[in-house]
């Protein structure tokens, strides 16, 4: 790619992403901006700060993104209840459209001419990260050095960074370390042992939970307070979005709730096996489905569950900035008007366990008309004749045929 004199991209700090700065800057004789999000990845940041320095980059933005993140991507995604293929609840999607938006932003601020991103040529990311660039900037030029070099093992850039003294953290001996990725709403892993899908994942691996086995022997009791549809309070404390999912995943991770071990379908055709951690994420989803059992009305809660599995295709497959994804999204967040009310759960090895839900105002469950009590004529029994004989009309109709 002719006429780069300047790039951002997207730094991270791991093994990837700092081979990557080193080989822009040979490859393609340029200046390169680093940005790095903070999305709760905590620790990884002032390193990577660090590593950009000593490769003498000038341009450096780490910037803390916890509440734009959570409030308007994690939170949106959750009103969806949103799970990709029957298990996964999007950690890494759902951070990718932020960080597309940030990158095409300090390219504007910057005047660079391009982005670059450490996504291989192989996964998801690589389309998340350029569909949304491209939604936001369509002249924006994309580097992706995955799809250019030859680097095309952790062998081989490990041995590139010991060339270059590129300093990698978690080596473990000559054995490559996992690929991770880690945010407020998870933590994944990939590669290493992981790739045998019959290899069970090293105890050592996680990060964020302990096992259910060795999860505490008494429960924990949460009170969940829910305004339209995201969680405002937990035990009667107010939080900011960002709190809200921090401390879930502490209380969460604590008792041995949000593992998930899945090999899934990546949207480039191959299948791929992945271990994450999402214990905060894991205790929103049966909340949010708590309490949207009391307060939403049937058809439209089947209808958002109807809608869920192509939101969901959206948002894994990298079309956040769609126009369809937008306008789900729209009928999706106009049905949590309603979505108010209070979730009791109990955490316990490994379980979330719902054992209360309520709605001062927005409740739709009747008990003078569902108890098995006298109703007091709230609820004319003898009316349910009429209605299953007309639902079944067309079911006795096609059986007289056939007994004829």
């Amino acid at each position: 790619m002719a006429n780069i004199n300047k790039v951002v991209l997207a730094y991270s700090g791991g093994l990837d992403t700092s081979i990557i700065l080193k080989w822009l800057q040979d490859q393609y004789q340029c200046e390169v901006v680093t940005f790095t999000a903070d999305i709760g990845q905590g620790e990884e940041l002032e390193p990577a700060r660090a590593k950009a320095q000593a490769l003498g980059v000038k341009e450096i933005y780490i910037e803390d993104l916890r509440e734009e993140f959570v409030g308007e991507y994690v939170f949106p995604l959750f009103r969806a209840n949103t799970v990709y293929e029957g298990e996964y609840l999007l950690g890494t999607s759902i951070a990718r459209p932020l960080i597309a938006k940030r990158l095409v932003e300090i390219a504007n601020r910057t005047g660079a001419d391009a982005i670059a991103h450490g996504a291989t040529g192989k996964g998801n990311d690589q389309v998340r990260f350029e569909l949304g660039a491209y939604a936001l900037k369509p002249d924006i030029k994309v580097i992706a050095p995955w799809r250019e070099w030859d680097l095309t093992s952790r062998e081989k850039l490990l041995a590139y960074a010991e060339q270059h003294n590129i300093p990698i953290e978690r080596k473990r001996g000559n054995q490559s370390p996992y690929s991770m990725d880690a945010n407020l709403l998870h933590i994944s892993y990939e590669g290493g042992p992981l790739e045998d899908p019959w290899q069970e994942p090293e105890e050592e691996m996680w990060r964020w939970s302990v096992s259910p086995e060795r999860a505490p022997d008494k429960h924990l009791i949460l009170e969940l307070e829910f305004a339209q549809g995201d969680i405002v309070a937990i035990d009667g404390t107010p939080m900011k979005p960002a709190r809200v999912l921090s401390y879930l995943n502490k209380v969460a991770g604590a008792n041995g709730i949000g593992r998930l071990d899945l090999v899934e379908n990546r949207y480039v055709g191959m299948k791929s096996r992945g271990c994450y951690e999402t214990p905060g994420g894991t205790v929103m989803l049966k909340a949010h489905r708590a309490i949207e059992s009391l307060t939403l009305d049937r058809e439209v809660a089947h209808l958002k569950d109807e809608l869920m599995p192509r939101y969901a295709s959206l948002v894994y497959n990298g079309y956040w900035w769609s126009p369809e994804r937008k306008l789900l999204q729209e009928l999706i967040d106009s049905s949590q008007s309603h979505v108010n009310g209070k979730v009791r759960l109990k955490l316990y090895k490994g379980n979330v366990i719902v054992t209360g839900r309520y709605s001062a105002t927005n409740s739709l469950f009747d008990a003078n008309i569902a108890t098995f009590e006298e109703d007091e004529g709230a609820y004319n029994q003898k009316d349910a004749e009429g209605f299953i004989k007309l639902n079944a009309l067309r079911l006795r109709i096609a059986a007289q045929l056939q007994s004829r």
